[in-house]
């Protein structure tokens, strides 16, 4: 008899009807003479409606009200499939995330887990009973609902899994596993049997929307197996692993792309020690992400300074550093938000050469320029204008030969 923590997205719980096929695949696993615990989205789309409801009356309005109201979507699927388990004759008990509890930092809208206490949930299946938790969501040591950005519920799931010690965690979707690129852009993108945590980890970090990197980041420091699966079709999944056996080679295993990257330029900033702290460090303290960075320096001597956020973050940086750059003298800031940013994943980068001059041939072959470049020891990262995105993607997916069964 196994743990199992299984974890279902806002698709696969978004009708009645599909919250009963999920209830009747858990009761599956409970026949088996599994203990599952079960953690759960909200309804595809609801998380959206609720807080388009709270910033049409202020889209600046306090975070922490903002948490209260985008919970509340899961503890109606954690309600409604309690229900159905039940009515699938499989004792089930619903909990919130303060519940539990999860506790977090204050970090509202962005929270981590601090702590999980699973006595609770423990009791719960020695007891013969489903526990069905809420995805997203946790508490503040200050009493307050918190939620841990989007995607949330993948982190739950797989810290649940760490904090129970669970044989497997098993991520359903409405995907079948993790593909080499989205096939919703190249059709010819083919379904990774593996894939090692370092890869998915990039794969999360760069845009690819399967799993959110924060879930890989403790799957791969509590060492949780890690599944993902589809919840409305049979099949193995990509498991992700902690090693590829196949690391010598010539191996790409994807191709990950964001569409959410805007970009802000500081110009004529005086070239001095502190410059790129002073710049970046109000960015920082204002919660806002950096990603990529470059500094060129001028033949007069100052230094033309760019940066990436996500496009949501962009107003809120440009203002900042509007001001920071008067503080500093610099000549103008520019912001845009019509960029994106295309990557090629692989653990073969580390033993082969010559893949980041593949890729930049390939783009320049097919006419599209790169306007920054970042790399790492397993991928490379550039930044291209939007209207290329589709291209580049089909691109280098071909010139790497993702499609070909390896």
């Amino acid at each position: 008899m196994a743990l199992i923590v299984q974890k279902y997205g806002g698709t696969s719980m978004g009708s009645v009807e599909r919250i009963e096929h999920v209830a009747n695949k858990v009761a599956s696993f409970r026949k088996q003479g599994h203990q599952v615990v079960v953690v759960v989205s909200a309804m595809s789309g609801e998380t959206d409606r609720l807080l388009k409801l709270a910033k049409a009356i202020d889209p600046k309005g306090s975070q922490r009200e903002f948490d209260q109201i985008a919970a509340t979507g899961e503890q109606v699927t954690i309600g409604l499939l309690a229900i159905a388990l039940q009515k699938a004759g499989v004792a089930s008990r619903s909990f919130t995330g303060w519940q539990v509890p999860i506790r977090t930092d204050g970090a509202h809208m962005k929270a981590r887990i601090q702590s999980i206490e699973p006595e609770a949930l423990l009791a719960a299946c020695n007891a013969g009973i489903v526990p069905v938790v809420a995805g997203f969501q946790g508490i503040t040591d200050d009493g307050s609902v918190s939620t841990l950005g989007r995607g949330g519920s993948d982190t739950t799931g797989v810290a649940l899994a760490a904090a129970l010690k669970a044989d497997e965690c098993q991520i359903y979707t409405d995907v079948d596993g993790v593909y080499t690129t989205d096939p919703r852009v190249e059709p010819k993108a083919r379904r990774l049997d593996k894939i090692t945590f370092e890869e998915m980890l990039e794969m999360a970090s760069l845009g690819s929307k399967v799993l959110q990197i924060r879930s890989v980041e403790f799957a791969g420091k509590y060492k949780v197996p890690l599944r993902v699966l589809s919840t409305f079709t049979d099949g193995p999944g990509t498991l992700i692993t902690l090693e590829d056996n196949s690391m010598e080679d010539p191996l790409i295993s994807g191709i990950a792309f964001s569409r959410d990257e805007s970009q802000i330029t500081v110009t004529g900033v005086p070239d001095k020690p502190g410059v790129a702290a002073a710049i970046l460090g109000p960015v920082g303290d204002a919660n806002v992400e950096v990603d990529m960075i470059v500094q060129n320096i001028g033949a007069d001597g100052s230094t033309d300074f760019t940066f990436t956020v996500s496009r949501g973050d962009h107003d809120k940086a440009l203002e900042i550093i509007k001001r920071v750059a008067g503080e500093l003298g610099a000549k103008g800031v520019a912001g845009a938000t019509d960029i994106v940013k295309v990557s090629v994943v692989g653990v073969g980068m580390r033993s082969h050469a010559g893949i980041a001059s593949q890729m930049f041939k390939a783009l320049a072959v097919a006419g599209i320029n790169i306007r920054m470049i970042s790399t790492s020891e397993i991928k490379i990262s550039v930044v291209i204008d939007q209207d290329y995105l589709e291209l580049a993607v089909r691109t280098l997916h071909k010139a790497f030969g993702l499609e070909e069964k390896k």
